[in-house]
């Protein structure tokens, strides 16, 4: 699991944070950097093939290798390739090739995530999932740590290009990380057997005609979990799928422009790769390791509404430092405290989302829940530097910062209903 988030987090900035510090030091406009923020949608829409991933094989790889594999082997060349053409294009003149190459990226990085996300919850007990959740966090902030700081000093001394080209050789991790596993078994339970049954009566699909087949497999792959999901839930589903929706907002929305803050308010690309990504991952390291530790010793609860608190609080620190300008230490300052939230409230957000899976629906239901996490953050991010450029940074990093507040509430709410749950 290590390695296998380290192959899901290496893509991650290469169309994101990275990709802005690229862009901004080829002095691209801030209003077209905001727009690539919807790169990530791909993988906020991710619950739309899922289903494929869960159910379907590929030719040759899944014979082979197995479900689970041989889709992790397919996306991980589709990353390299995708990351390969984004070193090989000017950004200055080639600037919508760049942005087509960050999709397949992106598109190529989601799929993998459906594959890893069942392969880890199908491959360990539930009392495991925990420590599966945090060697995978590990494992992925550590990715994340090479995808930022490292693509930047490379950057730095020798060029962007060599730091994309880099990146593109390193999923060769992933690569040899799947090769050398085994694929996990898959059963499904009788009473997600007789809930396929039932729907199956229901729409009449019994038959040996082609579009009998096909109907009965779209029902029991696409419309069962989510079925499943509601009618283990209730009506409170809906409120857990608005809190998934709201809890990462306000950091994906400030995510997007962090580094082009950065720059122009004075740092150099070495002194963001010092502090941004290098001091910045050991705090994100420290913050998972305090969450998870909270989550073992309190429950889920607690440290979501102080995650969900957190995340919003340190927007703040944001928009004072705008005003304070390029100071070493308020930099340092402003890292530490985002970092330490962000690992903080990702580990106690993860465990919650495992928590809400059927082991039957691996793949489909947590993209769901995975796609929902970062779909309205990403959408709304898209606009990020129409608000800087008309507002500042100052006001843009409010404006993020407010954007938390609902998750607060939210949780709070969920909360409440596991209480009541538990007393009766």
């Amino acid at each position: 699991m290590f390695f296998l988030g380290f192959a899901a987090g290496l893509p991650l900035l290469l169309v994101f944070s990275t990709l802005t510090a690229w862009l901004r030091d080829m002095e691209i406009s801030r209003t077209a950097i905001g727009f690539f923020g919807w790169v990530g949608i791909t993988y906020s829409v991710k619950v739309l093939w899922a289903p494929v991933v869960d159910r379907i094989g590929l030719p040759f790889l899944t014979s082979k290798f197995g479900q689970r594999r041989g889709w992790m082997l397919a996306a991980q060349f589709g990353i390299a390739l995708g990351i390969i053409l984004m070193a090989l294009v000017d950004p200055q003149s080639g600037l919508t090739t760049i942005a087509l190459a960050a999709v397949l990226v992106a598109f190529a990085s989601a799929t993998q995530d459906i594959a890893i996300d069942a392969f880890r919850i199908e491959s360990a007990i539930p009392e495991y999932q925990g420590a599966m959740s945090a060697t995978y966090i590990f494992g992925y902030r550590l990715a994340m740590l090479v995808a930022g700081a490292g693509a930047l000093y490379i950057a730095e001394f020798v060029s962007w290009p060599i730091a994309y080209l880099s990146m593109a050789a390193l999923m060769g991790v992933g690569v040899i990380t799947v090769l050398m596993t085994s694929e996990p078994e898959r059963q499904l339970n009788p009473i997600t057997l007789e809930l396929e049954r039932q729907l199956s009566n229901k729409l009449r699909l019994q038959g040996a005609s082609n579009l009998r087949r096909v109907s009965a497999w779209f029902v029991s792959a696409v419309v069962s979990p989510f079925v499943e999901f509601f009618q283990r839930n209730g009506k409170f589903a809906l409120l857990i799928l608005a809190f998934i929706g709201f809890f990462r907002v306000s950091d994906i929305v400030m995510g997007i422009m962090a580094n082009p803050f950065y720059l122009d308010l004075g740092f150099t690309i070495k002194e963001i790769a010092d502090i941004g990504k290098v001091f910045g991952f050991f705090m994100t390291i420290l913050g998972t390791f305090l969450g998870g530790l909270l989550v073992a010793r309190f429950g889920l609860y607690g440290p979501l509404i102080a995650g969900a608190i957190l995340v919003a609080s340190t927007n703040l620190l944001f928009a004072m430092l705008a005003g304070i300008g390029p100071e070493i230490s308020w930099l340092a300052l402003v890292i530490s405290a985002d970092n330490l939230s962000a690992g903080f409230s990702n580990a106690a957000f993860i465990a919650y989302l495992s928590s809400l899976t059927n082991r039957a629906y691996t793949a489909t239901q947590y993209a769901l829940f995975s796609s929902l996490m970062t779909l309205p953050g990403k959408f709304t991010s898209g606009f990020s530097g129409i608000i800087v450029d008309a507002s500042g940074y100052g006001y843009f990093f409010t404006y993020a910062a407010i954007m938390g507040i609902p998750a607060i509430f939210l949780s709070l709410l969920i909360w409440r209903h596991d209480r009541k749950l538990n007393a009766h």
